[in-house]
């Protein structure tokens, strides 16, 4: 642990000094980003807290950062820090590709669209019509509604298997029809329909497993041959490949993976043949290439567009809640903004990009804990560029009576997500806190029943009934208002 965080600590600052690609003023908002990482929430009347990059890549052991901005459809400038690679001491630069994880949906949901455009798949007919190597079973969740591209690539189809966590060096790598099955040697379970076709949204790779069978099938062709004739070269995506496991010619330039503690991870990056969910390797300038590819086609602004408008509209439309066809979609009018974070073992990454402009920021790590600085980074650059949206919120800290707490206090769920998402509301002492999953937080008043968290964007507001019991509570995060019933 200690030889990494001093590796992480100089080389951070050589490559802060060598891999320069950007002159004059972006330099210096450069130098403003890194030495300003933002928090999620700011106090208003009460002094910023920020961080520095290279400290919080040491606090948090995550050996490379590679970060691109760009804003009216042009890259402004690219940078990285730190180490591809620790045993060997080779730096990231700015080729150095990294697994995008979950970046890889909206890559393979554009992909699709393109394929619909051709007139070779529909995207709101039974996904089995274009099936042919294998069939999703019917049930009675798919008996009043078939499950359709567009239910596969807004999670909207009931389908199982949130996630994939790959094959590490060594391992067997199951088939896509294997993996689909649940058979081994997968280690995820069957993709399944399990619920009701359309009526709740719920994050599923599984879903972009059947979409990448489908685009196989259909084609008659590989699917990372695909997806570089459709997006990848049309987008100008070099450096970026699906080939699963990486070709022996793009590992001098590949990143290592490197888990919380600090060690490889095994084979350096596992495998994922899972590759429209889970399996890009790329760049953060190739993913800016591709936003600004999607933004300028839903603009119409492209003499040689991605893909037709109408598609992309379609695709940077939300669903259900903030979901489009492979994208987050948050905010309103010209602060709307897609987005799509990943993770993969040993890789963390988030892009952000705005609907309207054709701005935004792209951030690629290769440490587990990268999750955590990624959004700062995000926060820093929105902030520096004046951006609407993933900046910090503002909160005024008010007054409440830490004796009416424990009438606060209880198990809440948020219905609208399946499965239910629970929110548990704790008290100690005089203070109040907000428990979901392993993750604690203290919430500061706002107002004697409205509270805020200051890890995240989150505002609760508490309900009393008409007999002054809190039977509900209101909850906004990510500018979605949702309901919690207290159970």
């Amino acid at each position: 642990m200690k030889r990494i965080r001093a590796a992480i600590g100089l080389l951070t600052i050589l490559t802060a000094a060598t891999t320069l690609w950007a002159q004059g003023p972006a330099d210096e908002r450069i130098r403003r980003i890194e030495n300003g990482l933002l928090p999620p929430v700011v106090i208003k009347g009460q002094p910023t807290r920020t961080s520095k990059l290279q400290d919080r890549m040491q606090e948090l052991t995550v050996p490379g950062v590679s970060v691109a901005v760009f804003e009216n459809g042009r890259i402004e400038w690219v940078r990285s820090w730190g180490l591809a690679d620790v045993a060997t001491g080779r730096p990231v630069d700015r080729e150095t590709r990294f697994q995008a994880g979950s970046i890889s949906k909206p890559v393979a949901a554009a992909a699709t669209l393109v394929l619909a455009s051709r007139g070779r798949m529909v995207v709101d007919q039974d996904i089995n019509t274009y099936l042919t190597s294998w069939k999703l079973p019917e049930n009675e969740f798919t008996r009043k509604q078939k499950v359709t591209l567009t239910h596969l690539l807004s999670h909207t189809g009931g389908v199982t298997v949130s996630g994939f966590r790959g094959y590490a060096g060594g391992e067997e790598v199951p088939t896509l029809l294997q993996l689909l099955d649940g058979a081994r040697p997968s280690n995820s379970p069957p993709v399944r329909v399990d619920m009701p076709v359309g009526t709740r949204w719920r994050y599923a790779g599984g879903g972009y497993a059947i979409v990448q069978l489908a685009i196989q099938d259909v084609t008659r062709r590989p699917f990372a041959d695909v997806l570089r004739e459709l997006i990848l070269e049309p987008a100008g995506m070099s450096n970026s490949t699906f080939v699963q496991p990486l070709a022996a010619d793009f590992l001098d330039t590949a990143a290592t993976g490197y888990r919380a503690d600090g060690t490889p991870v095994g084979g350096r990056a596992h495998t994922y043949p899972e590759q429209a969910a889970a399996g890009l390797w790329t760049t953060p300038e190739d993913l800016a290439r591709f936003a600004i590819a999607l933004q300028q086609a839903a603009a119409g602004t492209s003499d040689r567009p991605l893909l037709p408008r109408e598609m992309a509209t379609r695709m940077l439309q939300p669903v259900l809640e903030e979901y489009g066809l492979g994208v987050g979609v948050t905010g309103s009018g010209r602060g709307t903004y897609f987005s799509h974070s990943g993770g993969n073992a040993g890789f963390r990454s988030y892009l952000v990009a705005f609907k309207d402009n054709a701005s935004g920021v792209v951030v690629m790590t290769n440490g587990d804990r990268g999750n955590t600085m990624t959004p700062e980074i995000i926060r820093a650059v929105a902030q520096e560029y004046r951006w609407p949206g993933p900046r910090p919120v503002e909160r005024t800290l008010g007054k409440s009576d830490p004796n009416v707490y424990k009438d606060f206090a209880g198990r809440y769920e948020i219905p609208t997500r399946s499965p239910p998402l629970d929110l548990f509301i704790e008290t100690e002492g005089a203070r109040l806190y907000r428990l979901t999953g392993t993750m604690r937080a203290e919430l500061l008043p706002e107002t004697p029943m409205r509270f805020f968290a200051t890890d995240s964007d989150l505002l609760i507001e508490f309900l009393p009934d008409p007999s002054g019991k809190v039977a509900e509570a209101r909850v906004w995060q990510g500018g979605i208002e949702r309901r919690a019933v207290r159970r």
